[in-house]
């Protein structure tokens, strides 16, 4: 187990902050490196063209030791959405196939697919959510020889709700589809290997679990891919662009691997330390037990929300840093009203309340929630 490791963040004794999943609040660390990389751009005669290059490379090499993958395989996003419309630039689609995807899954790896099954003559097979809390189940069970694509993420953003994306990979593997993960909601919390999952492509945005700046995150494009067409035609992401008095000699090659899929001025001077900083200390404190100490914290609260009635998706089909309490009858009105105004900060998602922990969070937090709950319970 991590000890609680609020005192790296700028967090005041009287908040009680469970709303990771939301957005994550910046460690010190991360904050001051955003200001340097700001001090930086204050003084441009200080910026040389390698810096354009450093600081992208590191960032690319520490978010593939997050997921087991190679540097050369990771490309800078700027958002999820991007990173999906990149896969659906690139992955194949008949009319008459299918799109697999979850119901209530969160709309960056929706809206895209709707509509190029609109411009491809295709169709979304939506996995409904399942009684038993099985999505892994419900989601085999819509795979078929037809389908083209199968969309998901690693757990559901309401409730935490888990897939198995090892077993879905192999079905997708057998039928010919193409796996398109967004595990925005799991990076940085839950151990993912894509050796393991073998998907196609990969995306993560890094203001949540990543506990990274907003506006930034990482793409992992499978090798089969690296081929393919990118979004945007920039200067940086073609082969040579180190040499600034060269840039007029234009160039059809691209840098090696997923860099063809970089987005434009992915060079942040801001941001880009920051999601250095925050990825090197999840890789310090390191996933495997980041994993074990949530679960920890998340089955605790699961277990008093029981006492009272409240509801949640069993352990074993859920993400362990992930709950979502269910109600009898809903959210009692006016509940997250209440919670904010004495400074506890949870989600309503869906009918959810979605409690969301991290490595910052006391037990006094936790205390606090529950004061509320069982006035209004």
């Amino acid at each position: 187990m991590i000890p609680c490791q609020r005192h790296l963040f700028d967090l005041p004794d009287d908040i009680a902050y469970l709303n990771c999943a939301y957005l994550s609040p910046l460690m010190k660390a991360v904050m001051q490196a955003g200001q340097q990389g700001a001090r930086l751009e204050a003084r441009p005669w200080e910026v040389t063209p390698r810096d354009f290059f450093t600081t992208t490379e590191i960032a690319r090499e520490l978010f593939a030791r997050v997921i087991n993958a190679s540097a050369n395989d990771i490309a800078i996003v700027p958002a999820a959405s991007y990173g999906v419309a990149v896969a659906a630039r690139n992955v194949p689609l008949k009319r008459g196939q299918t799109i697999v995807l979850l119901e209530d899954q969160f709309p960056s790896n929706v809206y895209t697919w709707r509509e190029r099954a609109k411009e491809a003559g295709a169709h979304i097979a939506t996995v409904r959510r399942p009684s038993n809390a099985d999505w892994t189940e419900a989601t085999a069970s819509q795979i078929t020889e037809q389908t083209a694509v199968v969309a998901l993420p690693n757990c559901h953003w309401t409730d935490g709700g888990l897939l198995d994306l090892s077993a879905i990979s192999n079905m997708c593997r057998q039928t010919g589809a193409a796996m398109v993960l967004d595990i925005t909601q799991s990076a940085g919390a839950m151990p993912f290997d894509v050796q393991q999952v073998h998907p196609d492509f990969l995306v993560a945005a890094g203001y949540k679990w990543l506990l990274g700046p907003y506006s930034l995150g990482f793409l992992y494009v499978a090798p089969k891919w690296q081929q393919g067409e990118p979004l945007e035609q920039n200067w940086i992401a073609r082969e040579g662009s180190e040499n600034f008095a060269g840039l007029v000699n234009y160039r059809d090659e691209f840098q090696p691997g997923a860099r063809r899929f970089d987005m434009g001025e992915r060079a942040n001077f801001q941001l880009l330390p920051m999601a250095v900083a925050a990825l090197r200390q999840i890789l310090d404190w390191r996933v495997e037990e980041i994993a074990l100490t949530l679960a920890h914290k998340t089955a605790t609260i699961a277990e008093r929300a029981q006492g009272l009635g409240l509801t949640s998706v069993p352990m074993r089909l859920r993400a362990g840093h992930f709950l979502g309490l269910r109600f009898p009858t809903g959210p009692p009105t006016g509940l997250l009203e209440k919670l904010t105004a004495d400074k506890i900060f949870v989600s309503i998602r869906g009918d959810s309340m979605r409690v969301t922990p991290h490595l910052y969070n006391t037990d006094a937090d936790v205390d606090r929630l529950f004061d509320i709950l069982q006035a209004v319970v």
